[in-house]
């Protein structure tokens, strides 16, 4: 991610609680289409794959750098998948991640209008 440029961004930035929260499961073409690396993504059925590292029983995806809480960057934020564009800052998944490691919820002028990022 580049530097943020709202504060949307900068508390995503350092938050990264959806990324060791969720299995980024999508469908295996999108890999493809998007040039994830091949050492990025774990098929899970003929038709599905995975982000490495977030099928765990303790999901945290290979891509995620940095401390949940504090200050995290994705290493492959321009690439990311579909799941990973459609989470947004304070929608019920972000909100639900947060409170898993004990973040506190953030202000609702924040919270987005359901409409997922490009």
């Amino acid at each position: 991610m580049s530097m943020p440029t709202t504060e949307a961004e900068a508390i995503c930035q350092s938050c990264g609680a959806c990324c060791e929260t969720y299995r980024v499961s999508f469908y295996w073409a999108e890999a493809l289409e998007r040039g994830i690396a091949d050492d990025m993504v774990e098929q899970l059925t003929p038709w599905h794959a995975c982000l490495r590292g977030t099928n765990d029983l303790k999901p945290r995806c290979a891509a995620l750098t940095g401390k949940v809480g504090e200050r995290v960057a994705c290493g492959m934020y321009a690439a990311r998948p579909s799941p990973c564009r459609e989470v947004q800052v304070g929608d019920d998944r972000c909100r639900r991640a947060r409170q898993r490691h004990g973040l506190p919820d953030l202000p609702a002028f924040l919270w987005p209008d359901d409409k997922p990022a490009p």
